[in-house]
């Protein structure tokens, strides 16, 4: 007997039992654990993981699919539930008890977080809480559409504005060795991109259950997006030789830096880069009720407003994702061509309007603005010294911000006619380009000798 080989337990961890457990277990974990390696991998690729920048990727990622999921809840309440001329009069009451005060805190929101530099994390963990919390509370008013929605929703947009200006603030603080900010914004953009397109069928199914249930996702995203905050470096929070910086001073000798006396060029960037904000804001509002009383030939309203807005979406993808490899040696020139390419696609639509156009231009418009902001932060880099560039990426932000309200606005006060509609963006999208076209003049011509010690903008 002691020839026969002991028979092997299946609980010492070897048995066929338990291999064939473990081999289950792997197969179910692998979809999981599988693409959040690789999301992890890329996220964290060229030094983005060492310098913090890779944390900062993925809490933009959690914000634009938290943030995708209100909008969506909104969306069915105050937009396809109703005819469209109640959803006019909703939308118009959503901008005048929303938007028309996001117009006057918006302007606060950077001066106010300047107040805070110490306090970075805390303020993107608190934006994040703040719509968690805010979005239990619209669950219960977004079935009836009740008034009580409209201050929820001004929270959650004030909320989610004074992240994206917290947000421009430290992503000079995590670049990697031999990273520009650009590719950097690139990065952060393009994941908060990605992010909502792979939310907005989540939302969509969510959705299908309840009208609250899309707010009961967005809670838990932002939740997650709350402890998420927290784990960006500590370097975030520090501020030491920092200082606050004006769009604009009137003051000659003025001790305090602003973007005007820092670069003509830079004002001007900025305010091109407001018009296709802008021109953003009013093709979503306009075309989203043009489309629902006139859709495409041969498409329902759903349909059409999928095709624009997938048009939108691809287009500024693809912009950031240009923006990345782009060597913007010339910013000036960059955001002067693409406002030139968006007024001639806006004159086209206009003089032949069509649904062809339309999508076309929602493309180049997604394409171009991405494009041109990118290209701002450019500038800004180059051209607005150090001690006061974090504070002036948040004025610009505000201001931004602020230009898309204002185009919404537009959007909805106009009549129901495309030609109209494309002639009106063609004209927002004139004044940028009149002013890209003097950040052009206005710039050194010898800028390359003037800035050798500055880091490179691309």
């Amino acid at each position: 007997m002691s020839s026969v080989a002991p028979v092997r337990s299946s609980d010492d961890g070897s048995g066929p039992a338990r291999r064939a457990g473990r081999a289950v277990g792997r197969a179910l974990h692998r979809p999981i654990t599988g693409p959040a390696k690789g999301i992890r991998r890329a996220t964290h690729a060229h030094g983005a993981g060492e310098s913090g920048l890779g944390k900062l990727i993925e809490l933009h990622a959690i914000n634009g699919a938290g943030d995708m999921m209100i909008t969506v809840a909104l969306a069915s309440t105050v937009f396809f539930s109703v005819p469209t001329d109640e959803a006019r009069g909703r939308v118009a009451m959503y901008l005048a008890i929303t938007m028309a005060p996001f117009t006057v805190l918006a302007p606060v929101i950077g001066p106010l977080l300047d107040r805070l530099p110490h306090g970075r994390r805390a303020s993107m963990a608190a934006a994040m809480l703040a719509r968690a919390l805010l979005a239990v509370l619209m669950s219960g008013a977004v079935a009836t559409g009740g008034l009580q929605l409209y201050p929820a929703a001004l929270g959650v947009l004030v909320a989610s504005k004074s992240y994206g200006v917290v947000r421009s603030a430290v992503v000079p603080r995590l670049l990697p060795p031999n990273f520009s900010l650009v590719k950097a914004n690139s990065r952060v953009t393009l994941a908060g991109l990605l992010a909502t397109g792979a939310a907005a069928p989540v939302a969509a199914g969510l959705n299908s259950i309840g009208p609250q249930w899309p707010l009961y996702g967005a809670c838990v995203v932002f939740l997650g997006g709350t402890f998420a905050a927290f784990t960006l470096p500590h370097k975030v929070d520090e501020a030491k030789g920092e200082r606050r910086a004006r769009l604009s001073t009137h003051e000659a000798h003025s001790k305090r830096p602003g973007l005007r006396t820092v670069s003509r060029s830079v004002l001007c960037g900025l305010l091109a880069n407001a018009a296709m904000r802008g021109l953003s804001g009013f093709l979503i509002f306009f075309l989203a009720f043009l489309l629902r009383e006139h859709p495409l030939a041969g498409q329902s309203a759903a349909v059409s407003l999928g095709i624009v807005g997938v048009s939108a979406g691809v287009g500024n993808a693809c912009g950031t994702a240009v923006g990345a490899w782009l060597r913007a040696r010339a910013p000036e020139a960059i955001i002067a061509s693409v406002l030139c390419v968006t007024l001639g696609v806006a004159v086209l639509a206009a003089v032949f309007f069509s649904g062809l156009f339309v999508a076309v231009l929602a493309a180049t418009a997604g394409f171009c603005q991405a494009l041109a902001k990118l290209s701002l932060d450019a500038m800004i880099q180059r051209d607005v010294p150090e001690a006061v560039r974090t504070s002036a990426f948040a004025r610009s932000e505000t201001l931004l911000q602020v230009a898309w309200v204002l185009g919404g606005a537009i959007g909805i006060v106009l009549p129901l006619n495309g030609v109209l509609g494309m002639s009106v963006a063609a004209a927002i999208v004139a004044l940028g380009a009149t002013m890209a076209v003097r950040g052009v003049i206005s710039a050194p011509r010898h800028q390359h000798q003037q800035h050798t010690s500055r880091p490179r903008v691309a």
